[in-house]
């Protein structure tokens, strides 16, 4: 089954910052509903507060073998898409100076924390209606929650206590031992 795929742009943003040790902060600043085919980065703003490019051509993707992060995504308090992002090598950087571009777009828990776990910069923005409305459909056809197993709270302690009345029992009814 093809991966159904929700066009959209991604927005990144250089903040500058008064701090002795660094000079400004990257961080993803939006991702809006976008559906322009061609890849394109295009400087939206440059003031005092900021710059601001935006990246189009990118798509949130749904399969069916992440249901289980997307349900998760939907059903949390603040629902979040999530932007894999990594910064450029030096080589790379153009007269604007932007450092930084976005990889990837999910809205897969699992798979962002999978992500970060790699090591990769992951950034969370709020998840928009529409793409929330397009989800809910697909988690509801493809979620199949695994059912709930019986958990034996106890058992080491158990079969701790089974081994330990063992011993006692072969102990006291060793040969040679005398009754007082």
């Amino acid at each position: 089954m093809p991966a159904l795929r929700f066009p959209v742009a991604v927005v990144v943003e250089r903040i500058p910052l008064a701090n002795r040790w660094t000079s400004e902060k990257w961080q993803i600043g939006a991702v809006e509903r976008d559906d322009s085919p061609l890849e394109t980065t295009v400087m939206i703003s440059d003031d005092a507060s900021g710059t601001r490019w935006r990246f189009t051509g990118f798509a949130i993707e749904l399969h069916v073998s992440e249901s289980e992060g997307y349900f998760l995504n939907i059903t949390a308090p603040t629902p979040k898409t999530f932007v894999m992002w990594r910064m450029l090598d030096p080589e790379r950087i153009g007269a604007d100076g932007l450092l930084a571009r976005p990889e990837l777009v999910t809205v897969s828990y699992n798979e962002a924390a999978r992500l970060m776990d790699g090591g990769e910069m992951v950034d969370a923005v709020p998840l928009l209606p529409e793409v929330l409305a397009w989800i809910q459909p697909f988690v509801d056809a493809n979620y199949k929650p695994e059912p709930k197993r019986k958990v034996r709270r106890n058992e080491l302690y158990e079969r701790d206590d089974k081994l330990e009345e063992s011993r006692e029992r072969k102990f006291s009814d060793a040969p040679g031992e005398s009754a007082k």
